[in-house]
């Protein structure tokens, strides 16, 4: 039987993020994907123009739906926008709470538009981190959850996720693709300690979407049942390559999107 994933997350009308990036990334993978949209955004390769949010009691009936029918073998989260919808959403997963969950604590934009309410933010961390496998926040979302500056070493990396641990995330990725060097490091802290995911930096625009593609691999991996060191190490490589094609693509006139397909492409 196929596995099968479920994404909670934003429309991107751009095709490069949110829902449409983790469904491409599940098909991609080998993963039969499932969805529920928590906000539709009007959005190109250079911006996000305007939002609309669903009633929270939609979201949820989506996730109702979706676990009532399907054998979900695990779970992430993208763009949730209000705080409303986060406690809508922890509601509609407490029926599944062995469930592995990936938390993707989407902030803001590539373009730099934001994508949640600030208020939103509490509510994520009381209500989702301590439900979740994974906690995937990039170095710009990290600052802000701990209220420290960027990291620009592994050293404050560390530090940081581990912040984020002790606000109730019993796992996080500190990702490093906005950091600087020849190589894009990325960190997972865990109670077992430290360990380094790395992978050779892509010199390239086209990274919108960068994040919800490696979250969606990761769901993707735990779904076939891999552990988690696994479904990282896995997707990052998957993540690379698109990194890499994406430049052949050259969609749209700002930050394009990364070639989910590649692997099939090539062929």
């Amino acid at each position: 039987m196929i596995p099968v994933a479920l994404t909670i997350a934003g429309s991107d009308s751009g095709g490069g993020a949110g829902i449409q990036a983790d469904l491409k990334t599940f098909s991609a993978l080998g993963v039969f994907g499932t969805s529920a949209l928590t906000a539709l955004t009007a959005q190109n390769t250079l911006g996000v123009s305007a939002v609309h949010a669903p009633p929270p009691d939609f979201v949820a009936e989506q996730i109702r739906a979706v676990l009532s029918d399907f054998r979900v073998g695990a779970a992430k989260t993208g763009m949730l926008y209000s705080a409303e919808i986060i406690l809508a959403v922890a509601e509609a997963l407490s029926a599944a709470p062995d469930l592995p969950l990936v938390v993707d604590p989407v902030m803001i934009a590539t373009s730099g538009d934001p994508l949640i309410r600030p208020e939103a933010v509490t509510a994520m961390v009381e209500r989702l981190f301590p439900r979740a496998a994974l906690v995937t926040p990039n170095l710009a979302e990290a600052a802000a959850l701990t209220g420290a500056a960027i990291a620009h070493d592994l050293d404050a990396m560390e530090r940081q996720g581990e912040a984020i641990r002790a606000m109730g995330a019993r796992t996080v990725l500190m990702k490093g693709g906005h950091s600087e060097g020849a190589e894009a490091t990325d960190l997972l802290v865990s109670e077992e300690g430290t360990r380094l995911f790395s992978a050779p930096r892509v010199e390239t625009r086209h990274t919108h979407g960068t994040g919800c593609t490696l979250s969606a691999a990761i769901a993707a991996g735990l779904a076939k049942g891999q552990r988690l060191e696994q479904a990282i190490a896995e997707a990052k490589t998957y993540l690379t390559a698109a990194l890499v094609a994406g430049r052949d693509l050259g969609l749209g006139r700002g930050n394009g999107p990364v070639h989910h397909f590649h692997a099939l492409w090539a062929r």
